[in-house]
Order: structure tokens, then sequence, then C-alpha cells
């Protein structure tokens, strides 16, 4: 079995690969793989595929499949798998970790404060406590956040139209029930036809008055001059995002935007992740080549 690994995982997990098999870390041997492991930086394309005369598997690490074309996929007869259960509490740290910060304006403080400056007055914090929690998606993420929001003292309700119960939150019936009763949103959706730029101008228009927006999903989700333009004139309190339209985001309207937090596309990069990512794929590998 020959392995292309076209992403950087952790410093082991090559040396894991080579226990089952020859590994490669050159697209340009694509051709002659049987498997191919990718994270988010790759994309695995009708053309990739196209090239791949072998390839009998596809492992995307991680949560999302929209690097992955699944239809042209499936045309090959290729399999596609992904490591859903791994990434929950890595990225659920990280949405609160963003939603604290964005609530306590953290980074504003400590660049004031680096800065020479002690703008104690101009510090206006919002608690979490007491408020609603409203979370568009309601799978592994979204109820790891749930749990976490709660601890916190909030209430959480959820929208997600492939979930029909869920323990940790309340789910409502639409989206735009949740925008008009949230005062937190935490945007953990798939990318895909329905979901690409639901937070436009409409849905902006619909939520309750200095909403905290939270993104850790996909940045394709929001339609980033809208909420740049929100950010402005206050509708929105503030924006924290993991992810954008392009990463990095050279260009994009949301750096100059006022109330903001960013981190670069980190959510899934913790160590404790990376290792189960990696015994996961593992796993899938064995299981595949014992099948094969």
């Amino acid at each position: 079995m020959k392995i292309l690994l076209a992403d950087k995982f952790n410093d082991a997990f090559e040396a894991r690969l080579r226990e089952l098999g020859e590994v490669s870390t050159s697209l340009e041997e694509i051709a002659d793989v049987d498997v191919l492991v990718v994270r988010s930086k790759t994309k695995v394309t009708k053309d990739l595929i196209a090239r791949a005369r072998r390839l009998g598997l596809v492992i995307r690490g991680g949560v999302g499949l929209d690097n992955v074309d699944a239809a042209a996929c499936r045309e090959r007869g290729i399999q596609v798998r992904n490591t859903p259960a791994a990434s929950s509490v890595a990225v659920a740290e990280l949405a609160m970790t963003l939603m604290l910060a964005a609530a306590n304006r953290v980074v504003f403080a400590h660049n004031e404060i680096a800065s020479g400056r002690f703008p104690k007055k101009d510090v206006k914090r919002v608690e979490l406590g007491g408020k609603t929690l409203g979370l568009i998606g309601a799978g592994l993420i979204g109820q790891a956040v749930a749990a976490r929001a709660a601890a916190f003292g909030m209430k959480v309700i959820a929208y997600d139209p492939f979930v029909k119960r869920c323990e940790a939150a309340s789910l409502v019936g639409s989206a735009a029930d949740l925008y008009r009763a949230a005062a937190v949103l935490s945007l953990h959706a798939p990318l895909n036809d329905e979901t690409r730029g639901m937070l436009g101008r409409a849905a902006i228009v619909s939520m309750k008055d200095g909403v905290i927006v939270v993104n850790t999903a996909r940045g394709e989700l929001v339609d980033e001059q809208a909420m740049a333009e929100a950010l402005v004139s206050g509708k929105v309190r503030a924006y924290a995002a993991d992810v954008f339209h392009s990463e990095p985001p050279s260009g994009s309207p949301l750096l100059s935007a006022p109330n903001t937090v960013f981190t670069p596309h980190v959510g899934a990069s913790t160590a404790e992740n990376m290792t189960r990512i990696g015994d996961i794929v593992v796993e899938i590998l064995s299981n595949w080549g014992r099948a094969g």
C-alpha cells in the first residue's frame, strides 16, 4: 500500500503511517498512490482525482469535506473518510475562547496596555452568564460547545435541520427563530450550497442588536462585507473568527472592521487532537488494508 501524506499533521504521524506501507509527501506522485491523506490545505479536486490512477481511499483528517470532491470520488469508486469524532473538544474550546475574548474585549485591552495605555474606562465588558447562545449546527462540535456554555450559565438553543433530538440544547424550528433569540451566535454548520453565505445582510438585520458572532466552522458561511458593515454600525457587537473566505484573509473587509478577534484556522490544531486524528486515520487504514 502506497500512502500520500499531502498535508502536515504532527511529527510522529508519518512514522506511524510507514508501519502500514510506503509513504510519500509529494503530490507529484499522485498517479501511483493507493491512499491520499489530507487536512484542509490540499484540495482534492476532480482534476487531481483524474491523475490518481490507483487511488482507492481519501482520508480527510478533520470534520468538513468541502475540500474533497466527493462526487468525483464516487464516480471513480474511491472511498472517502473523515475523522468527525476527533476534533470536538479542540474546536469547542476555541469557540469558547473566542466567545469570552469578544465579550470581554481582551484583545483590545491587551493591545492598548502593550502600547503604553491603560484603558480601564474604555473596556466595556458583557457577561455570558444568563445570555442565550444560539448554535447553527448541533452536531458533535455544537453539542460540545453547548455543554461548556451551560457551565457558564448560558441558555443554549440550536438549529439543525438534520438533528431531531439534542440533550445539550433546545432545538428551534428555523434559523430565523434562532437569530431573533440569540445574544451570542456560534456557527457549527458544514459548508454546502444551502449554507454558503447564510449570514448575509438579511440574516444580520433579523438578529438582536449587539449580538456577538463566533465562527469556527467555515468562513464562507458569512458575508464578510455585510458583517464588516454591521460591526461598524454596531448592529453586531463583536465578530470572532478562526476561518475566512480566503486564507490568509488579505483584502478581507473584516480586517479593518472594529471589535474583531481572529485566529488563523487553528480550531483543530491542538497536540491532543492531532494524536486523536492520527489514531483514527491509522485505524481506518488498517481496516481498509485488511479488507483490500
